[in-house]
């Protein structure tokens, strides 16, 4: 089997890397995806196109995007179609290829056996989380498991790994990519890995007896839950004077919940920590990391793995792709992935700084990165704040306010209908636990001031509660994810 090289491509200039990278799909395409990927061989079908019309990155622009949708019915639950975009060769064909043939006189049939069930066989399953829709299950080959290894070993050179390091990974065990990532990662880094599961497996309490247990020089995670874990820490009185590191997924990590963090780690006993982000979703089958960058200064922006996959910048109105620098919704198509495989996949994430090509600032690395901040395009919802009219709101912003404030600790926004009536207006509570200091009447002042500002609300109500008590609403230890936000407004036909 192929093994991918650990580190990307050298550095080449912009033009000279998109040249790569539309050989490589050109090859990708004639070789592996319209053989053998039944939706994307439907497609070009049907629109007369050949991986031959596929000469230049902007040749991408001719080939239809793919949603989430198109693994969805249109009630949202998982159905039989995502069976066309797995990637399933016909034994007869593959041994009729004069590739093929050649191998096996070459190196005998059954290394040549051997070397195509670990390209094609499926042998793992992820899935998405299902958070906005149904589940949707992701297979890997044996193939896939090295691109995940290469992917792993370049986001742990990113954030500074060393092979004397000892990693606490807190992802939930789960078939989801963050948990499948951290352990590739670190296993094929060669560094010394636990796993606890998050809190759902051994709780808090477990977490904290392993922290304390093995002083780890990196913790991985995702955020609301280290933020949880590492205040709890101080508040028994534990220390950790040995990290260093924190490397966060599965969320958004604002600079505030990043200065939060710090000051935990740092009243654990560690001097400098560096906060770490991290940036994937299950149909990459990867994750993409951000170097390590000062504190206070702006991060790097995640850097992408040209030779794994093209990233594109699009206009989530029209679809048209955009340039350099300027924001837009991230689109993804693999160019080296087996088992299931989607082309020009609409991630419905929005990046605020664009797709850059420039060197790092930081690391001076000249892979091309995605710049700013990511949000959801599913996170704008339409409020009913008035009997007039509805308002629609970013609650990417609303979230980055609650966290950038450093006197609150944890929180959870609340939806809900007034007097639980659907047909009265819209109701926006907020419930906060105090952080380190100040009072409830001066946060609370703060709360709604930020909140004005940057996304001109209003909240109804700021309900404060102990940390414990915001953890129990959040699903802290029993969800996936932890919730920030909760929409229980109720509507007139769940009121019938």
């Amino acid at each position: 089997m192929k093994i991918h090289p650990q580190n990307p491509w050298p550095p080449l200039s912009r033009e000279a890397l998109r040249a790569r990278q539309a050989r490589t799909l050109r090859a990708y395409l004639r070789d592996v995806v319209l053989p053998f990927h039944p939706h994307s061989r439907e497609q070009f079908s049907r629109l007369g196109l050949s991986w031959r019309d596929i000469r230049t990155l902007e040749d991408l622009e001719k080939i239809p995007f793919t949603s989430k949708m198109d693994f969805q019915g249109e009630n949202g639950e998982n159905r039989d179609g995502n069976r066309p975009f797995v990637i399933a060769p016909d034994a007869r064909e593959l041994a009729r290829r004069p590739g093929t043939i050649w191998r096996g006189f070459c190196h005998g049939r059954a290394r040549v056996q051997r070397e195509l069930e670990e390209e094609f066989r499926p042998i793992l399953l992820t899935s998405t989380t299902g958070r906005s829709a149904g589940p949707v299950p992701f297979v890997y080959t044996a193939w896939d498991l090295e691109n995940l290894k290469a992917a792993g070993i370049r986001l742990m050179e990113l954030a500074g790994a060393s092979r004397t390091d000892r990693l606490l990974s807190m992802f939930p065990f789960a078939p989801h990519l963050a948990f499948w990532q951290a352990h590739y990662a670190a296993t094929a880094f060669g560094v010394f890995l636990l796993s606890t599961g998050g809190g759902k497996t051994l709780g808090t309490e477990g977490n904290l007896r392993l922290l304390a247990k093995i002083h780890p020089d990196v913790i991985i995670g995702m955020p609301t839950f280290v933020y949880h874990v590492l205040r709890q820490a101080v508040e028994q009185g534990l220390a950790c004077g040995n990290l260093r590191t924190l490397v966060l997924g599965g969320e958004k990590a604002p600079e505030g919940l990043r200065q939060k963090l710090r000051h935990l780690a740092g009243r654990l006993g560690a001097e400098k920590v560096d906060v770490v982000s991290t940036y994937g979703f299950t149909e990459a089958k990867m994750a993409w990391c951000e170097c390590r960058t000062p504190a206070g200064e702006e991060p790097s922006g995640y850097h992408v793995y040209p030779d794994l996959g093209i990233v594109e910048v699009i206009d989530p109105e029209t679809g048209v792709v955009q340039e350099d620098g300027r924001p837009g919704e991230i689109v993804f198509t693999a160019l080296a992935a087996r088992g299931t495989c989607v082309l020009r996949y609409r991630t419905g994430d929005l990046i605020a700084g664009g797709l850059s090509h420039d060197p790092c600032p930081h690391c001076h690395g000249g892979s091309p990165r995605l710049v700013g901040r990511i949000s959801r395009r599913s996170d704008f919802r339409e409020l009913q704040m008035d009997k007039i009219k509805g308002n629609l709101v970013d609650f990417n912003a609303l979230e980055h306010a609650l966290d950038d404030l450093p006197d609150l600790g944890s929180w959870q926004v609340e939806l809900r209908k007034a007097n639980d009536n659907p047909h009265e207006v819209d109701e926006l509570i907020v419930h906060a636990a105090m952080g380190a200091g100040g009072d409830e009447a001066t946060l609370a002042r703060e709360i709604e001031n930020r909140l004005m500002e940057q996304t001109e609300l209003r909240p109804n109500r700021i309900a404060f509660h102990t940390e414990a008590e915001i953890c129990r609403l959040q699903g802290v230890g029993e969800k996936i994810k932890e919730q920030k936000v909760v929409d229980h407004r109720i509507t007139g036909e769940e009121a019938s």
